[in-house]
Order: structure tokens, then sequence, then C-alpha cells
């Protein structure tokens, strides 16, 4: 039951990787087609498209930021407290799934070595900052590194509070982006088309990683 689980496990890194790359193919050719039918929805239309969303962001289907992108296109600014809420109920499928599938296996080998376990606990005691840089940054893939943290034993309230935090900044302007574009083709073909969005995306890269390690070098010492 164990080496089942393990492999449930791999598979789901493996998938968690790809399949936004695969799903984002589809759904851009999917907004092409159905784009003026989507400029009509109202608001109960796009809160039941949005906890539909939250279980693809979840299960890796649709990436969080380009659905952001897309979102405020459609919505300009009012799709800024939807994304919030389908980030924060991802997180918490993502934290669910992990649970479902058993993924203690990635936990016990980190502890199963006494120097890894002591490398693990001093991250951990940084849990809630290093959670928070790694989502500042819009290069993790948003499910993959839920599911890495949930994996690792990290806490619920600390995944939920870091995500939360680190996601607003790259969601903003991810929503920005879609709201000033003019056309939808012109948008998911190149999302930062101004110098100023891609000056804000290197410097939240910038920030995410430099602040990982000040904290990580931290917790080695």
């Amino acid at each position: 039951m164990g080496q089942v689980n393990k492999y449930a496990g791999i598979s789901s890194f493996v998938v968690f990787t790809l399949l936004p790359l695969i799903s984002s193919s589809f759904l851009t050719w999917w907004l092409y087609r159905y784009q003026e039918g989507l400029q009509g929805w109202g608001i109960g239309q796009w809160l039941l498209f949005s906890l539909v969303l939250a279980v693809l962001c979840a299960l890796a289907v649709v990436p969080p930021t380009y659905l952001a992108i897309v979102m405020g296109f459609f919505l300009n600014w009012p799709a800024f407290p939807l994304l919030v809420v389908i980030n924060l109920l991802a997180i918490g499928l993502i934290f669910w799934l992990s649970r479902q599938i058993n993924f203690s296996w990635v936990e016990n080998w980190l502890r199963s070595d006494p120097k890894r376990a002591k490398v693990l606990n001093r991250i951990q005691e940084q849990e809630l900052k290093v959670i928070f840089f790694t989502k500042l940054s819009p290069v993790f893939p948003f499910a993959l590194t839920n599911l890495i943290f949930a994996a690792s034993g990290a806490t619920f309230k600390h995944i939920l509070a870091g995500g939360f935090l680190g996601m607003i900044p790259r969601t903003a302007l991810a929503v920005y982006a879609g709201a000033q574009a003019r056309e939808l083709r012109q948008l998911l073909e190149n999302p930062e088309q101004s110098n100023w969005s891609q000056w804000v995306v290197a410097a939240l890269v910038i920030i995410s990683v430099a602040g990982l390690f000040f904290v990580l070098k931290k917790a080695f010492k």
C-alpha cells in the first residue's frame, strides 16, 4: 500500500508540472472561439465559473496567473476579489488532496536522515516566510509548490496565509495587464505588454529569490 501511495504521489508531481502547459494551449483556443459569448456574461455566471476554476486551479488544470490575466480582460478590477477567493479555495483543495493521496512518504524520507531532518526542522521554523517568498514569484508553479509544501509537512495555516499574501501582488499585476489589453489575442500572446509590467515581474522574481536566500541562510546557521 505504501508503494502505491508513493507511485501515486510521484505521478501527481509529474501531472502538476505538465498539465498547466497543456491546458493553457487548449484554454487559449477556447477563449478565442467563445470570446463574444464570455463578454456578455453577468456576475452570477462569473461566480459559478469561478467555483469551477478553483477546482481546476487546484488540480493544476489552469495556472492562476494565466487565469487572472484573462479575467482581468473580461471583468477588469472586479475580477480581483474573485481571484483571491479562487486562490484560497484552490490552496485548500490541494491541501485536502495531499491528505487523500497520502504524501507522508515524502516527509518520512526527509526525516529518515538526521542531516535532512535537521535542515527540514530549521526550514519549518521559517515556514511562513519561505512559503510567502515562494508564492511571490510568478515563476514557481502554483499547484506544484502548494503540493510540495503540503507533502513536506507544512501546516495548513501557513500554506494558506503565505499563499494568500504572496499571490496578491502577482494577481494584481496580472489583472492590471488584462484590464489594459485592447484585444484578447494580443493579451494572450504577450501578457506583459508594457515595459512597466516586465519590470514589476522581474522585481517580484528578484525579491522572491533574495527573500528565500536570506531566510534559508538564516535557517541554516
